[in-house]
């Protein structure tokens, strides 16, 4: 029987990687060649590739070199999105460098020579895009072709705006400032949020109180050419917190659920995946008992404009607390553009539209609830706007045995008149607004023209609504479910001068179902509610006490923190992104 044996091996003594130069074979033949390591980055695309550029940066002149296609020839096809040549990211022992040969070569001409228009490489203009114009470059190169592009001569790696708009450098401020004395206690990912599942049955209805208007259906009827102006409609309409809400109080008392929470804020954590802006949830724990609440004046209280826009509206530099030195160009006044004055500007135009498109007077009559609004005292002299609230039970447990429900007050604006009796949830409508300020301004994310657009093309100007508001529009939708509302009204608002915001018209509306508006959303409740289960569960695990949910304003992460029990109490909010009710108030 034939023998094996192992030939030597030779290890590295150095520790390093290849060749050891004091420990090599003396049959290598490659004994006295030096070494070229290699950078893991590099990536091998092919053995010998003759059409690429050459040590000293300067492409060959062969024709496949000189391709002026997008691209930049089949030499740069080899390696897409700038990855470099194999072995470029360590210096090269093998480069050529003739010294004689460098200091013969002078320049003999350095003017640039006339452009036609109508030359062969060019698209009917003998320069195009990335063409010899272009700061500092030689050659037309094609869309940022091989030599040509901006930035200078042969700049094809790197690919200059590709997908910059996914690239947010842009840091935000946190919704609420956090303490050092804080403990994080737990993070969770948006990408493991949005795997989350549960399906979750048909409520318990508890109580409904207000009273509610009809529907004003002509202004379904709206076209560009017969816009109205908004109006100041001068209503009280209350957005009190979950630990405010004596309906909220009482039922909490009876143990009538686990947790408790309204359905703004609900619907916040519902589509937290979708979210971009900072915010934060307040999460006190009694006992067996959970509330879900928002501070005063927080970014519950406003609505956002174009969030998830690839460029979405900002607001002015502020001062580095880190660097109080630094100078920041302030203008002399505030902008009516930015992320802030957009935010109170569409708060301001979705409570009156509401206000606006209701029926006061009779026919047809208002509806009143089983009890009256839980919010208005005798002392109040001021007139309620139309809003009725319906507190509604869901069990959020897995298996039968499992007691785990969440009590939440849901809100309707008003009825469909001739749907059925809106005592027994017939007909009920949600009233929302979207609102265009400037198509021409940094964070109209691309939108068109309503009053061009909004007749003719309806159905582009709401697919691009619900691109740069997704968060918003999906908000919109779970509110509009959670109170088991029939019609969801959406009015378009746009100011009567781009740069006036405090004159708007009504350009238009549409009507649609919010199950069927939540599909083309492609929102799931499922996963909502699945998000839901989570954070109680997370928070359940945790000792009585005060803890604030809060969304990392640049990344999309999800962060639990215990807070002292005085937190948010008796306090001004004025944290960043905090709006007190007085701002509020004159904004409308």
């Amino acid at each position: 029987m034939a023998s094996f044996s192992l030939p030597p091996i030779n290890d590295n003594p150095d520790g390093g990687w290849g060749p050891s130069t004091s420990n090599l074979p003396a049959q290598f033949k490659f004994r006295d060649i030096p070494y070229a390591p290699y950078s893991k980055s590099d990536k091998l695309g092919r053995f010998a590739d003759w059409n690429d550029i050459s040590g000293d940066n300067r492409p060959n002149v062969g024709p496949a070199a000189q391709g002026g296609g997008r691209g930049g020839g089949p030499g740069a096809r080899g390696r897409r999105d700038g990855q470099p040549a194999f072995g470029s990211g360590a210096a090269s022992a093998f480069a050529y460098f003739h010294a004689e040969d460098e200091s013969s070569f002078s320049l003999v001409d350095s003017r640039v020579g006339p452009t036609r228009r109508g030359g062969a490489l060019g698209r009917g203009r003998g320069i195009g895009r990335g063409g010899a114009s272009n700061r500092g470059a030689s050659q037309r190169g094609g869309r940022g072709g091989f030599t040509g592009g901006r930035g200078g001569n042969f700049q094809r790696g790197g690919r200059r705006g590709w997908k910059d708009w996914d690239k947010n450098n842009r840091t935000r401020e946190a919704s609420v400032a956090i303490s050092p004395e804080w403990q994080m206690l737990e993070e969770i990912e948006f990408h493991r949020l949005s795997k989350l599942r549960l399906e979750v049955d048909d409520p318990e209805e508890l109580g409904s109180y207000g009273k509610l208007f009809p529907y004003d259906k002509s202004y379904d009827r709206i076209t560009t050419k017969s816009e109205r102006p908004l109006q100041l409609v001068d209503r009280i309409k209350y957005n009190t917190t979950t630990s405010d809400d004596p309906v909220i109080s009482d039922l909490a008392s009876k143990e009538t659920a686990t947790v408790y929470t309204t359905d703004v804020i609900l619907s916040g954590l519902m589509v937290a995946p979708r979210s971009v802006n900072p915010w934060d949830i307040v999460v006190v724990r009694e006992g067996n008992k959970l509330f879900l609440d928002k501070r005063d004046g927080g970014p519950f209280d406003t609505v956002t404009v174009n969030e998830n826009a690839a460029d979405p509206p900002q607001d002015p530099a502020t001062v580095n607390p880190n660097n109080p030195n630094e100078k920041i160009a302030v203008p002399e006044t505030p902008t009516i553009n930015s992320a802030t004055s957009l935010s109170l500007e569409a708060t301001y135009i979705n409570q009156n539209f509401g206000f606006q498109s209701v029926t006061e007077t009779p026919p047809p009559p208002a509806v009143e609830f089983d009890k009256p609004n839980p919010f208005y005292g005798p002392e109040e002299t001021e007139p309620l706007a139309s809003c009725g609230y319906r507190y509604r039970v869901f069990d959020l447990g897995i298996t039968e045995d499992e007691d785990v429900k969440i009590c939440v007050r849901t809100e309707v604006d008003a009825y469909s008149p001739g749907q059925g009796n809106p005592r027994s949830g017939q007909g009920l409508v949600t009233i929302r607004a979207l609102n265009e300020f400037d198509p021409r301004s940094q964070g109209a994310g691309g939108a068109p023209d309503w009053r061009t657009k909004l007749d003719p093309q309806r159905g582009a100007v709401v697919a691009t609504e619900m691109k740069n508001n997704s968060c918003k529009l999906a908000k919109w939708t779970v509110q509009s479910v959670l109170a088991g509302a029939d019609l969801m009204k959406i009015g378009f608002i746009s100011r009567v001068n781009p740069r006036d915001n405090t004159r708007h018209v009504i350009m238009g509306s549409i009507s649609t179902r919010p199950m069927d508006f939540a599909a083309q959303l492609n929102v799931s409740l499922a996963n909502g509610w699945g998000i839901v289960r989570t954070v109680t569960d997370m928070c359940m695990k945790q000792p009585d006490g005060k803890y604030v949910l809060v969304k990392d304003p640049n990344k999309p992460v999800l962060r639990l923190y215990a807070v002292p029990l005085n937190a948010f109490t008796g306090e001004d909010e004025d944290e960043e992104g905090g709006l007190d009710g007085e701002e509020l108030d004159s904004a409308a």
